[in-house]
């Protein structure tokens, strides 16, 4: 079955990149001259989703405007014969079928999915991480959904993480099956040292289907006392067996201030406007 839809969970505090997420949604941060999230939505329509629900909180209503037209914004930049300006101005508008919901409650990634439920009704979905821009040529959600289509199982895309990082993330039991596809067999949340099955992590996308949402419905609280997503999708493993793709493109921990300086300065080193004039200041930057 076709994934035609996606849900962007993007309700979280953001307290890994304080101050500046105390008055800007973190998804609201630019990578050079578009912000986070705008990344992230552009993977989605490029892997072929047509209808998008970002899951946001009631202090991010920036993230709403931006996907919105701003009339008084367009006029000028027509009047002022700045139409390059103008289609930049209006294409997060058109990009697709953008929804919204709130949140009520941040209790975990398991429970935002969840509020996605009456949204995604009886089809399989991508879920895009808010806090995860992943950069490359071939869409990471594409390469998901494509094996979402051949295995007919829930797919999550996966990396493999430095040992000393591990227990941050997930860690997954896998087996090879194909190029860079792997048959998933457990996982574990933040696992203590000694519980990792292996190195290999989701990070950052998964096609579930809609099978998932009664999972969480019955899913306890996990690590840090919150609904993960991650324990359902080991329940989802557990039932009937799970794929993972090792995907193509870097990703970027945007909740995280080194994740965040390296997206800026790799897509700054490839960017038409800046690139050249960006590289010799890099050259000649004295520390």
């Amino acid at each position: 079955m076709k994934v035609r839809k996606a849900v962007i969970p993007a309700a979280g505090l953001g307290t890994r990149v304080l101050p500046a997420s105390k008055a800007v949604p973190k998804e609201m941060l630019p990578i050079v001259d578009k912000p986070a999230i705008q990344y992230i939505v552009e993977e989605a329509v490029k892997a072929g989703i047509e209808e998008i629900l970002i899951i946001t909180n009631r202090n991010k209503v920036a993230i709403e405007d931006h996907f919105d037209r701003c009339p008084e914004l367009e006029e000028r930049l027509l009047a002022g014969n700045k139409e390059k300006l103008y289609e930049d101005a209006v294409a997060p508008a058109k990009m697709a079928n953008i929804f919204f919901i709130r949140q009520k409650e941040t209790k975990g990634l398991g429970h935002a999915v969840l509020a996605a439920k009456s949204f995604v009704g009886n089809e399989p979905f991508a879920v895009l991480y808010g806090d995860d821009v992943i950069m490359g040529d071939v869409p990471a959600t594409g390469e998901l959904c494509e094996a979402y289509e051949k295995y007919g199982k829930g797919v999550v895309g996966i990396k493999e993480v430095p040992q000393e990082d591990i227990s941050k993330y997930s860690s997954l039991a896998v087996e090879k099956i194909g190029d860079r596809e792997y048959k998933v067999t457990d996982m574990i949340e933040k696992p203590a040292k000694g519980e990792e099955f292996s190195l290999f992590s989701i990070l950052g996308r998964c096609v579930l289907p809609p099978e998932i949402f009664e999972i969480i419905e019955n899913t306890p609280p996990g690590a840090g006392g919150e609904i993960q997503l991650t324990d359902a999708m080991k329940e989802l493993t557990m039932r009937e067996g799970m794929v993972g793709v090792d995907y193509l493109g870097t990703r970027y921990d945007m909740g995280n201030k080194m994740g965040m300086m390296k997206a800026i300065v790799e897509t700054a080193l490839k960017h038409d406007e800046i690139k050249d004039d960006f590289k010799d200041y890099l050259k000649n930057l004295k520390f």
